[in-house]
């Protein structure tokens, strides 16, 4: 039997047509499979555990590349300047390899080198984000792209554990970034995408939980090995391992995936699995349709893929797109720039907040568990809110509450209770930003078709990745100086989302025809 066909179809008697009720996948799973039920939720978990792999490899610098205490262990006394190390008889409190910095004497003059190696690191997640975001779209898949980037994150880290000077460390850790960058974007779309209309939304919301879970775990691990950057990488780096191991066999390909790549029977078969593990049932009759393929009703004739008219039609149809294909339709074009322009924004916001909490000179352990235990009430609100408010509106108001939040902070100056108001107007500021980076992802997916969805996100990836390695080097500029940068960019990136369109109740489009059909009967409507 080819690909093509469906594995089930009715003919009429005496006949050569095939009759058959074709449904998008949409229909499928809303009228038969299940929107949201037992085979979707344990999908889901095992899938955004990937999330916390992001976590361990991303924040993992935090631990790995402090500066720890220096003590004076000299009977004689040590001189002032620290500077010049055992030579004027400070100490490292933990020992030499207790991270980067100490083992490698990155202070004074050679501290530029820990800004560095962050920045080499999110310029991997740049390249690495559009690479593999092309490859789940195209012949790899949305599983195998995960496997493959969580095996080269094992390998990679592991190797890191092993960096006999800094310039070796840098490298790896730039080939880290490349193929950490992608894991959340799969994660997310590979998650997602079996997920019906009515609960895909208020799901996705809640995949930004498990990388917030693998910050409080990667603070966990830091506490147990505090004298040994490198063996704290070795710890960070096997979960990918293990990942690969004992939870990607149990988890399923995409069928959107499979059905834009003409693989139709594959993509009933998922839909067969979700409904039989549900407890429901698809009618033998049924079969599944791209988009942009006109419904059939029963007795329609060429009910299937499997006439050689139907066939013929099929072979024109895209069955995986790229990132030109999304610059080629002046309605993803558009589309994407604002989305790039609007992640960057965040992300600069976003990591900036974040990295600011290191200034406030509290125990770091504490400090990062703290932190993204404080995002978590954020990504509750946005999933209460996203399916009554719709994406558009709770994307504006989160960018301009954090956005405003922090240009207050940028005002406020002094010590004393002036300086706890402007850390509450930080607090407030990091909240609004984490609902916003949270409902972009979201949002961002439902902008886009299944056939080049992945690449879209991949670039919006990379967007949010140079708004990352930018947010370093807004701190260092003072007190003040960052709220005000950030403060700009939260207000300019909430009037951004005002020219993007509603996704609330909109089919998830499967090719660009079909979004490009869709939106001109939206625009009739109108």
């Amino acid at each position: 039997m080819s690909t093509t066909e469906p594995l089930l179809s009715s003919k009429k008697e005496g006949t050569n047509n095939i009759y058959s009720k074709r449904v998008s996948i949409d229909d499928a799973l809303s009228s038969y499979a299940g929107e949201f039920g037992r085979w979707q939720l344990r999908h889901f978990v095992l899938v955004s555990a990937a999330w916390a792999l992001e976590a361990l490899h991303t924040m993992v610098i935090i631990f790995a590349d402090r500066e720890p205490a220096m003590v004076c262990r000299s009977p004689g006394g040590c001189g002032e300047d620290r500077c010049a190390g055992a030579a004027a008889g400070w100490e490292w409190e933990d020992g030499a390899a207790s991270s980067t910095v100490a083992e490698w004497g990155l202070v004074c003059g050679d501290r530029y080198k820990v800004g560095l190696a962050q920045a080499v690191f999110f310029a991997g997640c740049m390249i690495g984000a559009g690479v593999f975001g092309h490859l789940s779209d195209s012949f790899l898949g949305r599983k195998g792209s995960l496997q493959v980037v969580c095996i080269l994150n094992t390998t990679f880290g592991l190797l890191t554990a092993l960096s006999p000077n800094y310039w070796a460390y840098a490298t790896l850790r730039l080939l880290t970034g490349f193929s950490t960058g992608s894991v959340g974007v799969l994660a997310f779309v590979l998650a997602t995408e079996p997920i019906g209309p009515n609960r895909r939304g208020a799901a996705g919301m809640s995949t930004f939980y498990f990388f917030s879970g693998g910050i409080a775990a990667l603070a966990g691990l830091a506490a147990l090995f505090p004298r040994s950057w490198r063996a704290l990488y070795v710890v960070t780096s096997l979960p990918s391992l293990a990942f690969v191991v004992a939870v990607a066999p149990f988890v399923s390909e995409s069928p959107r995936w499979y059905l834009v790549r003409r693989r139709a029977d594959d993509a009933l078969r998922v839909v067969r699995a979700i409904a039989e593990a549900n407890g429901r049932s698809v009618p033998e009759d049924v079969t599944l349709r791209l988009d942009d393929e006109d419904g059939d009703e029963e007795g329609k004739k060429g009910g299937g893929y499997g006439d050689d008219e139907s066939a013929a039609a099929r072979s024109s149809t895209p069955s995986g797109g790229s990132i030109v294909d999304v610059f080629r339709s002046p309605t993803t074009r558009v589309r994407l720039m604002l989305s790039v322009l609007i992640n960057l924004l965040a992300s600069v916001v976003y990591y900036g907040l974040s990295l600011n909490v290191v200034n406030l000179k509290t125990n770091l352990y504490v400090t990062v568990v703290v932190n993204s235990l404080a995002e978590m009430p954020a990504y509750l609100l946005t999933a209460l809110l996203l399916d009554s408010f719709g994406r558009k509106p709770l994307a504006i108001g989160t960018m301009l509450l954090s956005g405003l939040f922090c240009t207050a902070g940028s005002l406020i100056a002094g010590a004393g209770i002036m300086r706890v108001v402007r850390m509450a107007c930080g607090v407030v500021g990091i909240f609004g930003m984490a609902a916003t980076y949270n409902l972009l992802f979201i949002y961002t997916a439902e902008l886009f078709p299944t056939v080049v969805r992945n690449a879209a996100l991949g670039c919006t990836a990379q967007a949010a990745q140079m708004g990352a390695i930018v947010a370093p080097l807004v701190v260092v500029l003072g007190e003040r100086v960052p709220f005000a940068v950030f403060g700009a960019s939260g207000i300019v990136g909430g009037m951004l989302v005002f020219y993007l369109p509603e996704t609330m109740n909109k089919p998830l489009y499967d090719t660009m025809a079909g979004l490009e059909e869709g939106e001109k009967r939206s625009t009739l409507l109108e």
